[in-house]
């Protein structure tokens, strides 16, 4: 009798295994979106230290290991999951993908052998988490630029207008993250003013539009230190 109500109470222990969503057509808006609320978690692993990240490219450079470092320990105090996924979820061209819902961070695991492009995937998406955080907090679903466009350099804009011409609508955020995808360390500083909100607006002082949105909620007092 003791055996039974042991296996019983083991068997009312055990969670259920749910089955992953079925999806029809893979590299399409349906598996990203799949991955992105995370329903489907075959073949994504989480990433939590530079160690995870190095064992899963195939070239890695030693001088990039530091900022690397410093972009996982920022997302990870902020509260940002980092993780690589199988290209599948991707659709094509897709290198990797912030989601303001659930403030995580999907690499597509196709360009993760050469470090120099990993990193500028990071940043780039990184800086996408720091404009979700200029918007008022990092735990609403709303994104702001950071910059006023024309701190923005030229080239950038350039190539935003040229790579997002069928999204018009995304190229003012994207212009800043192609910037920041190339620019060392800039996408670690701005999540380092993101984690002390109030920081965020002294050192990047909101654009007019962004100001007014920011005071209108509350996020923001409308004065800079």
């Amino acid at each position: 009798m003791k055996k039974l109500i042991a296996a019983l109470a083991a068997l009312t222990l055990t969670a259920p295994v749910l089955a992953e969503p079925k999806i029809e057509r893979w590299k399409t808006p349906h598996s990203l979106g799949c991955m992105l609320l995370q329903e489907c978690t075959e073949g994504v692993e989480k990433i939590e230290t530079y160690d995870d990240l190095s064992s899963l490219m195939v070239y890695t450079d030693e001088k990039l290991e530091e900022e690397f470092t410093d972009l996982i320990s920022e997302m990870n105090r902020i509260g940002i999951g980092v993780y690589v996924a199988d290209s599948k979820y991707f659709p094509p061209g897709h290198r990797g993908v912030y989601h303001t819902v659930g403030n995580n961070f999907f690499l597509n695991y196709t360009y993760m052998n050469d470090s120099h492009t990993v990193l500028k995937v990071m940043r780039h998406e990184g800086w996408h988490a720091a404009q979700d955080c200029m918007a008022g907090t990092i735990e609403n679903n709303n994104i702001a630029i950071i910059y006023h466009p024309d701190r923005v350099p030229v080239q950038w804009n350039l190539q935003a207008d040229i790579a997002y011409s069928s999204m018009p609508e995304a190229i003012p955020w994207e212009r800043e993250a192609i910037w920041a995808g190339h620019e060392p360390y800039m996408t670690a500083n701005a999540l380092r003013a993101c984690q002390a909100q109030d920081a965020m607006w002294d050192l990047y002082p909101p654009t007019p539009l962004t100001g007014e949105w920011l005071i209108k909620n509350g996020f923001w007092d409308g004065n800079t230190k």
